[in-house]
């Protein structure tokens, strides 16, 4: 299990360090997240072919678990429908509020890194800023997408 913590901790340090689609995409839309408790701020960049997500990036600052989150997400959503983008926020979400196994969907992929969130309710902000931040997106938003009222509140129960 330490060599699993151990490998979950090295990718989230690596798409911390060097995050994929970190860019702006010209012509995309815009939509704009914000964690109000530790300050990160996400710009996220999405492009629809019909109902696919053809392209998506981001661009913005916010800790190690927040700039990672952003950057798997980047790489898992693309080429995904929309309602498969929303299966899989809902899968992260359960998974880092403790709702779901860490094995419990096995579709979850790379964001299985994020299991360990659970032990650490002051981070599932962090984990979700970006998620919630898509799904403001693919709604076609142009409020600033925000974490509050998403504090594992769950994890209490355990």
């Amino acid at each position: 299990m330490a060599d699993l913590k151990g490998l979950y901790q090295e990718v989230i340090l690596d798409h911390s360090k060097r995050p994929h689609n970190f860019r702006v995409i010209a012509g995309a839309g815009r939509a704009d997240g914000y964690n109000p408790l530790c300050g990160d701020k996400i710009s996220l960049y999405l492009k629809m072919d019909g109902d696919r997500i053809s392209d998506v990036s981001f661009q913005g600052s916010g800790c190690a678990i927040s700039t990672a989150s952003a950057s798997i997400l980047t790489d898992s959503v693309k080429g995904k429908s929309r309602a498969e983008a929303e299966k899989l926020f809902e899968s992260l979400h359960n998974l880092v509020t403790g709702k779901e196994a860490p094995n419990g969907d096995k579709d979850l992929g790379k964001l299985a890194v994020f299991s360990g969130v659970c032990e650490f309710p002051a981070r599932v902000k962090c984990a979700t800023l970006a998620w919630h931040t898509l799904k403001s997106a693919l709604a076609g938003s142009h409020e600033i997408a925000s974490t509050e009222g998403d504090d594992g509140e769950d994890l209490a129960a355990r």
